[in-house]
């Protein structure tokens, strides 16, 4: 697993969907969170890349668009993916501001730039909080969640995560997302004759 640069503590998916499901009612007041939280457990990318997202990235954009982008640790090129739920979750954002074309679309409230990726950590902490979810949580939450439910609840292999994280390999993949010792028992309780 990966440890957070600010705190040096191993950060948690949201593992059941009715927390998912939980935060999600907590944030759909709060447009930009809101928006942040989806785009975040939808597509897996870091949260350093997503708060450098602008707005002409995303203007005019449909269901299934696909944005190139540029990782900020590895220099890789990567996508963001506009799904049913982000497209959703970005109209309603779009709604409520007015943008300038160059404006990134996680502004921060002080000043022109975007949000940092250390607030992103203090936000996931403070919604987990919020629903009583005990656990670490922080700014890579969001990305382990969405690995942590393609493979369980999509049956997505480690090999197709690790392409999508830009991992150099499955392993690494496999320690990111931590595999706990429930799902290894619940795998031993298959009878194979």
């Amino acid at each position: 697993m990966s440890k957070t640069s600010t705190t040096n503590l191993t950060v948690e998916p949201i593992r059941k969907t009715k927390d998912v499901k939980a935060i999600s009612r907590l944030l759909q007041s709060r447009p930009r969170d809101y928006l942040l939280w989806v785009m975040g457990i939808n597509n897996g990318l870091r949260a350093k890349d997503l708060v450098r997202i602008r707005y002409r990235q995303v203007e005019d954009t449909k269901i299934g668009a696909v944005i190139n982008i540029i990782e900020t640790k590895t220099g890789k090129n990567n996508v963001l993916v506009i799904n049913k739920a982000v497209h959703k979750a970005l109209q309603g954002y779009l709604a409520e501001i007015e943008p300038a074309p160059d404006d990134f679309l996680f502004k921060s409230r002080k000043g022109n730039s975007h949000i940092t990726s250390q607030s992103v950590g203090r936000m996931v902490r403070s919604w987990a909080s919020d629903i009583n979810l005990k656990g670490q949580y922080g700014a890579h939450t969001l990305r382990k969640t969405w690995g942590y439910h393609q493979r369980t609840r999509h049956g997505a292999g480690f090999e197709i995560l690790c392409k999508r994280y830009n991992h150099s390999s499955p392993a690494i993949t496999m320690r990111y997302l931590g595999i706990e010792d429930r799902e290894v028992c619940e795998l031993l309780m298959n009878e194979i004759s």
